[in-house]
Order: structure tokens, then C-alpha cells, then sequence
């Protein structure tokens, strides 16, 4: 098996891509979604295993699921009662689930365990999509309640390997993710995050070595604090980008989310 890329995707609102849109409006969720489920044929093979950062995880040390059949954390709130009967049946992997703890020990980054905790919506939403069948292993991985951008590219760099034995790595969460923004109709920040995603793709985009050194100040860039009021949703880029290695980015997804934000997703290599 060739090496796998890495990837940061958006996996947009809630269940966004299992509501019906108001009538005779158009869904403003369609371009993700249709993103979303074209990834497995972009990557052009298929991994023995995911392994998933969410936004919607932390501890106070990247903590991994060693579940043998993970539930689902229907983590979003007031949305229509289907949507809390989604399923998605993927199986854990508690090997490979040692196996990351194994190379983060290495790397001198301590690492727990957690055999009960399922997949999070940052997980199961985009999965749904993209690998509907659900019979591709899946360990998801914590963020670091420290939210330090070079912890994470640190956490990346240690698991870099694993590409190479066909584990497919995704840092899920969103390039922009300011909440008043989104769904408050505020245009105000709408200049600053535009600023900030053509920062963003610069760094994701550049250099592998400038990359890092970019990512991990990301907080000084154009328009960052409104675009990220809090780096939980953009702290998944930087365990991808940093399990990139010497992979050049791209970026492979762009919108503007209601028309007025941007949201873009990245693969390297």
C-alpha cells in the first residue's frame, strides 16, 4: 500500500447533512457534503484504518478510544429527533489504538486510554459520508486541553509513520468557527476571516519547514481571534499538518458558508 495522505476536513454544524434545507431554499450544506462524500475516491485507495482528531474532544493528555465497537456522542443539541438515531457502526481498532500510544511515548508524549468513550459528532457527521459502509476501523484521538498549536504538530509528527501502514489521518473540525458569525447573521468579522483563510491556505500551503513555524503562531495572523475566538475546531490542522512530514499541502475544499464565511479543508500529500 502507498502512503496515505493526511487531511483537515470541515465537518460543518451538528447533523447538518441530514436536514432538509427550509422549503424552497437551497441546502447551504450541499458543497461540503458532496465534498465530504467524494473523499474516498480523491484518495484513490483504501485505508485499513482512520485515525480521527475531533474538535470536540479534549483531555489533559491526547487520550485515545480502545473500544472494540465505540458508541456514538450525540454532542449537539436541539436539532430534529432523526437525527439522534443516526448510526454508525464502525469498529475500533485497539491495536493500532496501542500502537499510537507506543509512538507518542516515544516522541516523549505521554498518552492515555479511554475504553468506554464512542465517536463524537466530529467523527461519526463526516464518516456518514464518507465512508458510509462503516467498516473501516476507526480510533479517534484527543486534542490537548493545553491547546497548544505546537504540541499538536509535535502529536502529528509522532504519528507520521503510521501513514505508511495504511492508516488513513484526519484532523477534523473547521477553518473558521466563530458561532455569532455563522448562525447570528453577523457580517461584521466577514472581511477578518476572509483575511485569515487566505493566511491560512499560505501556510498550509507552504514550505513544510515554514509551514510549522507558521501554524504554530497562527494566533498572530490576519483576522485569527475572529475567525477562532477559541482554537479548538482549528487545532485538528495542525496534528495533520504535522503528520505531513515533508509533504507539500493543498488545499481541496473552499466556500463561502452562507455566502459570507469561508471555510476551506487541506490534504498533504
Amino acid at each position: 500500500m502507498a502512503r496515505l495522505p493526511t487531511l483537515f476536513i470541515p465537518h460543518g454544524g451538528g447533523p447538518c447533512f441530514f436536514m432538509a434545507p427550509p422549503p424552497g431554499r437551497p441546502d447551504p450544506w450541499q458543497k461540503m457534503g458532496d465534498y465530504l462524500r467524494g473523499l474516498g475516491a480523491e484518495l484513490g485507495q483504501r485505508p485499513r484504518a482512520v485515525l480521527v482528531i475531533s474538535g470536540h474532544w479534549e483531555e489533559t493528555a491526547p487520550t485515545v478510544t480502545t473500544g472494540s465497537a465505540p458508541p456514538l456522542i450525540y454532542d449537539y443539541y436541539g436539532f430534529p429527533p432523526h437525527t439522534y438515531q443516526l448510526r454508525y457502526p464502525a469498529p475500533g481498532e485497539p491495536a493500532l489504538a496501542g500502537a499510537i500510544r507506543t509512538r507518542l511515548a516515544q516522541a516523549g508524549i505521554a498518552a492515555g486510554a479511554d475504553g468506554t468513550r464512542g465517536f463524537d459528532h466530529g467523527v461519526f457527521i463526516p464518516f456518514l459520508l464518507i465512508y458510509p459502509e462503516a467498516d473501516i476501523p476507526v480510533v479517534q484521538l484527543s486534542l490537548d486541553a493545553s491547546l497548544d498549536p505546537a504540541a499538536h504538530l509535535a502529536i502529528g509528527r509522532a504519528l507520521e509513520p503510521l501513514r505508511d501502514e495504511g492508516v488513513l489521518i484526519v484532523g477534523s473540525g473547521l477553518s473558521f468557527h466563530n458561532l455569532h458569525a455563522f448562525f447570528g447573521g453577523d457580517r461584521s468579522v466577514s472581511a477578518q476571516a476572509r483575511a485569515f483563510d487566505t493566511w491560512l491556505t499560505e501556510a498550509a500551503t507552504a514550505d513544510p519547514a515554514q509551514r510549522d513555524a507558521m501554524l504554530a503562531r497562527w494566533a498572530t495572523a490576519p483576522g485569527a481571534r475572529a475567525s477562532h475566538p477559541r482554537e479548538e475546531h482549528l487545532l485538528p490542522l495542525m496534528v495533520a499538518a504535522g503528520a505531513a512530514g515533508a509533504d507539500r499541502g493543498q488545499r481541496n475544499f473552499h466556500e463561502l458558508l452562507f455566502g459570507i464565511n469561508p471555510v476551506s479543508g487541506y490534504r498533504f500529500g
